[in-house]
């Protein structure tokens, strides 16, 4: 059966349109920058409804809940890989504090026989819609172009 996650896409509109992504964290990710950012999310468990993942995500990834905001549902966007995330969109101007994200464990470094525990996610920031299409995974990019997209027609 194919994975499908749920995440939220911040983003603030002054002085321009700005979103907020999460730098994946583990040592495979750590020296990386360019397609080594995602929106806060994570698997949608059994039972459980996409925008109830999305908020459960966030505050995992985060460390904080979500400020109190209206959610857009932006779609489900496919990974080439087969996997799915549904992305949520809302607008807030709300201060976020510094990330303090859950952790999992790998072998580290690999067949070393240690585990070690490391952030889901190091740091987080706001960048501008043209440099975060340069930072997202790939499979992601197109929730960008959904964003405006719903931006655009909530202004006509």
């Amino acid at each position: 059966m194919a994975v499908v996650s749920a995440g939220i896409l911040l983003y603030r509109q002054e002085p321009q349109l700005e979103v907020y992504l999460a730098h994946m964290g583990g040592p495979f990710w750590a020296r990386k920058d360019a397609r080594a950012w995602s929106i806060p999310k994570g698997i949608i468990e059994e039972g459980e409804y996409p925008r109830d993942a999305a908020l459960r995500e966030f505050a995992e990834e985060t460390g904080s809940p979500l400020p109190p905001i209206e959610l857009t549902e932006l779609g489900g966007f496919r990974y080439a890989s087969g996997k799915t995330v549904i992305a949520f969109a809302g607008e807030t101007d709300a201060v976020l504090p510094p990330v303090s994200s859950n952790t999992f464990e790998t072998e580290w470094p690999p067949r070393s026989g240690r585990m070690q525990s490391f952030p889901e996610v190091d740091r987080a920031d706001w960048f501008p819609i043209e440099v975060a299409s340069e930072k997202l995974v790939a499979g992601q990019v197109a929730i960008l172009a959904a964003l405006q997209a719903a931006l655009t027609d909530r202004a006509d």
